[in-house]
């Protein structure tokens, strides 16, 4: 039979909850490998796009991480922190590719005129992990670490009209096992992931199909108003 708990009471478990949480957190984390995965980013060498484009990052995005529970009291559980080197590497990929690019710290939207409209922007761009797998040599002592992401990207109109949306994959491996420690094999393969997140999208911007139709129209427009031609395709270059 179930059971019925009054509001006031509800709200004082909550609250113990909440402070039973963070203290967990503490512990956890204290027991836990952590990487704040650092790295660099070489800034692309390409055709620079004539586009300003808007970048936004949601909260989530900014603070991404994974954590992995241990399956035995053998093995240590897992926090390895993306946030940072992932908005590293795209404020140091997306200059190299546009003309202009624009932080902005809310999105777009089509019921009312914003600051964002003011930008006179292209477009806005809102990148998200959509999700992430990872291989840990848990009964090894090769420091060799794996992981694979998938990101999802949505390209707006400055009003809010979503352009275009799609997904692409990138992949890290640490590239040797004779590293110091398992944290230092963990963050290289994270920057080797991320490093590919960056190839793959510079290389394939131009080549998704609701964004090619989009610039065709942008180039149409500027071959009516006389203004430059934005190029067919972004010239290759790994990060």
């Amino acid at each position: 039979m179930g059971s019925t708990i009054s509001a006031s009471a509800f709200c004082a478990v909550s609250r113990t909850g909440r402070q039973l949480l963070a203290v967990a957190a503490v512990l956890l984390a204290g027991c836990a490998n952590q990487v704040e995965v650092q790295g660099q980013f070489p800034t692309p060498v390409l055709d620079k796009l004539p586009l300003k484009i808007g970048v936004y990052y949601d909260p989530e995005f900014r603070s991404h991480e994974f954590y992995d529970e241990a399956d035995s009291r053998e093995e240590v559980d897992w926090i390895v922190r993306t946030g940072e080197a992932q908005i590293e590497m795209y404020n140091t990929l997306l200059p190299g590719m546009f003309e202009e690019v624009v932080m902005l710290n809310e999105l777009p939207r089509r019921d009312r005129v914003d600051t964002v409209m003011e930008q006179d922007l292209d477009a806005v761009l809102v990148p998200h992990v959509q999700e992430l797998q990872y291989s840990i040599p848990n009964h090894t002592k090769i420091n060799v670490f794996e992981i694979w992401m998938r990101y999802r990207y949505e390209l707006y109109a400055p009003d809010g009209e979503l352009l275009a949306e799609w997904s692409m994959t990138s992949y890290g491996k640490t590239p040797t096992a004779f590293l110091q420690t398992a944290e230092a094999a963990v963050n290289l393969a994270a920057v080797v992931a991320l490093r590919d997140a960056g190839a793959n999208f510079a290389m394939n911007f131009t080549r998704v199909p609701e964004v090619r139709t989009w610039m065709d129209s942008l180039e149409q427009a500027a071959k009516d108003g006389g203004a430059m031609a934005i190029p067919a395709d972004a010239e290759e270059e790994t990060l």
